[in-house]
């Protein structure tokens, strides 16, 4: 389908737009409710490849079989600060969400909540449930892992998946510190797009099919993991994510998980997510946390900076870009726009405008 051409859309009818979209093929509400407020999360924060593009891919994996559209999450298990949510093969961000709320509600009572999710399946963004901790007054750390397509430290073949890693800590009176970064070099969109404009990718990123750094968009097999000459800590890193999110659970392994983009929908995926909330109470006065974060921000952002250089803290860029957005709203990438066209079309439902 060709794309409409390009317009600016604002965040509210975004969001409207994928609420109707999950309520048209018939998933529940709180299901369409997470879904959306994750891909927001991401889309406002300029974090597009894990934003409302990903629409397309939900509505198909819940059309499809892979995801419930009436998951009902249980209580499986834990012991004191601990607990075991099985998701029920809900949508990923459903699961994650009320993983956090819960490991909120522990650490709000013992200082200290973790919650493993069971029987769950891709959340896009990490940051949106570490963000939701912090906006809650804690310290919220989010893991999970995902189908394979990076390769170890001088591996040739794919092995974890981006596993990425979240942290948000509350800062009073501002935007909450933002750390969500994958355990890859790059993330595989990244790759896609260096496809498309025909250009070459940077040193160390990826690997062709013998596991050797490639350059050659084309020829990329799989991704390096971070720290290039000194990948061992990205692969380290990713392993953190790993045994958080699939051993502790009892969940698949990133080799074991089908891939995400099919071609079977109707499996699920038995994604693990690993949510841990600290609340800092539990550790010092509140008002003893607040300035010593400030200070250490203060101090961040004042430092100096090398020549044509900017120094930034963890999610500056991001409320930045959430900024604009909130005023300007969002122009889709022609594939996304497309494809929202044709949702819209086939589901009868008011175009996102």
């Amino acid at each position: 389908m060709t794309a409409p051409p390009a317009s600016t859309i604002p965040l509210a009818a975004l969001e409207r737009f994928c609420c109707a979209a999950f309520a048209a093929i018939g998933a529940d509400e709180p299901t369409g409710e997470a879904a959306t407020r994750a891909m927001l999360h991401a889309t406002k924060l300029g974090v597009d490849s894990h934003g409302v593009r990903l629409l397309p891919h939900y509505l198909k994996a819940l059309e499809g079989g892979r995801l419930n559209k009436a998951p009902r999450l249980t209580r499986a298990g834990g012991l004191g600060a601990v607990e075991v949510l099985d998701a029920d093969h809900a949508q990923g961000a459903l699961g994650a969400y009320r993983g956090m709320e819960r490991a909120c509600d522990l650490a709000a009572d013992l200082g200290v909540g973790a919650v493993a999710v069971r029987n769950s399946s891709h959340f896009g963004a990490a940051g949106a449930y570490a963000m939701a901790a912090a906006e809650r007054g804690f310290i919220g750390l989010a893991f999970c892992n995902s189908d394979s397509f990076v390769r170890l430290h001088d591996g040739a073949e794919r092995f974890h998946g981006t596993n990425p890693i979240a942290v948000g800590v509350p800062v009073a009176g501002s935007d909450p510190w933002l750390l969500d970064m994958a355990t890859s070099a790059i993330p595989y969109n990244r790759v896609l797009l260096y496809r498309s404009l025909g250009t070459v990718l940077p040193e160390q990123v990826a690997s062709d099919a013998g596991g050797a750094d490639t350059r050659d968009a084309e020829a990329a097999e799989m991704l390096a993991p971070l720290g290039a000459a000194f990948g061992f800590k990205g692969a380290g890193l990713a392993g953190v994510a790993e045994i958080l999110s699939a051993v502790l659970t009892g969940m698949q392994l990133s080799f074991d998980i089908p891939l995400m983009e099919g071609p079977d929908f109707a499996t699920p995926r038995r994604l693990g997510a690993f949510l841990l909330a600290l609340n800092p109470e539990a550790f010092l006065d509140r008002a003893q946390f607040d300035a010593g974060m400030r200070r250490y921000l203060d101090r961040l952002r004042g430092s100096a900076a090398r020549a044509g250089g900017r120094v930034m803290a963890p999610g500056d860029r991001e409320w930045e870009v959430a900024a604009e957005r909130r005023i300007a709203g969002v122009t889709l990438d022609p594939a996304t726009a497309a494809a929202f066209a044709e949702i819209a079309r086939d589901l009868g439902i008011d175009p996102a405008a």
